[in-house]
């Protein structure tokens, strides 16, 4: 059913007042309370915060003393909450559990820290994963994270930023890209399979991770392109970093097959997913990159909502409507309420991904927006 013919869906706006990330902290009990979230999951039930963790020396990720705060109050409602995320099918400082749980600690997200565990969704290497027939344009099964899946519900805590392939990331990100395995991973981001480089020096440690024996070695290693399924795990486990992803899909396909991935946790999930976003650090690039971004607005503050499109929409509004950042890096003739993300990177319409989503039925782009703010800094008060 196109929720776009229902009535506008309600995110709700906790707004820092002069930058003061405090608000945050005095603020995020009221915001769980009337944002609806509590009804995603009941008493004694798991529930899987998916959330990133950040790459080393990142700081644009949702900081652990809020993470706490939400666990805390997940906890308080009667509900078993854990910290996730997926590998990355990038090499960085998360491409397998060990390596994610290293940064994740070094980011402060401790056990003491945050008061809850953490479990990585798709394993060791990003192979533990559930599939799903999902029947859609681009997507015909995707692969999810396994313990996404098994979770009763799941609440996406999102970074908003921009991002060089899909303009933004939020929520739909958050999920459709982040909730899927190293093999959907590779299947949104390219339209063929990993390459060896020339680096390759025939050490044969792939042969064995291959589940589709598609990897001979000779001089240098060679995968069949008939053979291989594209697991990526040849990327995961080699030693020299001669396997490689074409990053080859468009951003047009690339927006579209990450709100389909996000289409098979909501048809799994039915009602049991919740959305905030963080409206903080708004960088101009994923965060999968490192330090060297600035901000390109001022802390605006945090949403919350039972709608994936709703939530984005609104968090892309707020940021347009914001003033520019000073030394954000946007072009001297860019004009508030003009679309930054667009400025920032000209060649991606960072709306399909909006439009898509409301199109599938995960949510409406017509919402409605309540602040809180004035309500939290009194109760603080």
């Amino acid at each position: 059913m196109n929720r776009g013919a229902l009535d506008k869906s309600k995110v709700f706006l906790l707004r820092l007042y002069d930058g003061n990330v405090d608000d945050i902290a005095a603020g995020i009990d009221l915001l769980l309370d009337r944002s609806g979230l509590r009804g995603i999951a009941s008493i004694g039930e798991t529930v899987a915060v998916k959330m990133h963790f950040g790459e080393s020396k990142e700081t644009g990720h949702v900081k652990p003393r809020f993470v706490r705060r939400i666990v805390s109050w997940l906890q308080r409602e009667g509900m078993r909450p854990f910290l996730t995320d997926t590998n990355t099918l990038y090499r960085g400082t998360r491409g397998d559990s060990v390596a994610h749980l290293r940064a994740a600690a070094e980011h402060g997200f401790t056990f003491a820290a945050v008061g809850a565990p953490i479990i990585i969704a798709d394993g060791l290497r990003g192979t533990n994963e559930h599939r799903v027939a999902i029947g859609r344009t681009h997507i015909k099964e995707a692969s999810l994270g396994a313990e996404l899946v098994k979770a009763d519900s799941i609440l996406s805590l999102a970074h908003f930023k921009g991002h060089e392939l899909s303009g933004f990331g939020g929520a739909i990100k958050n999920l459709g890209m982040g909730g899927a395995s190293r093999t959907g991973k590779l299947e949104q981001h390219s339209t063929t399979r990993p390459y060896v480089r020339s680096t390759c020096i025939a050490c044969g440690i792939c042969l064995p991770w291959c589940p589709a024996d598609a990897i001979t070695v000779g001089e240098i290693a060679v995968i069949d392109e008939e053979k291989c399924i594209g697991c990526a795990e040849c990327v995961a486990v080699c030693p020299e970093r001669a396997v490689s992803i074409r990053w080859d899909e468009s951003a047009d396909i690339f927006q579209m097959k990450m709100v389909e991935y996000l289409s098979a946790f909501a048809a799994l999930k039915r009602g049991r997913i919740g959305y905030i976003n963080f409206i903080t650090e708004v960088h101009p690039l994923c965060d999968c990159y490192g330090a060297g971004k600035v901000p390109i607005v001022p802390d605006i503050g945090v949403v919350a909502s039972l709608d994936p499109v709703a939530i984005d929409q609104a968090s892309y509004d707020l940021v347009n409507e914001a003033p520019v950042a000073r030394d954000a890096g946007l072009s001297d003739v860019y004009k508030q309420g003009g679309d930054k993300f667009r400025d920032l990177h000209p060649a991606v319409d960072s709306a399909i991904q909006l439009r898509y989503a409301e199109e599938l039925g995960l949510g409406t782009r017509d919402y409605q927006l309540i602040e809180i703010a004035e309500s939290a800094r009194s109760s603080a008060g």
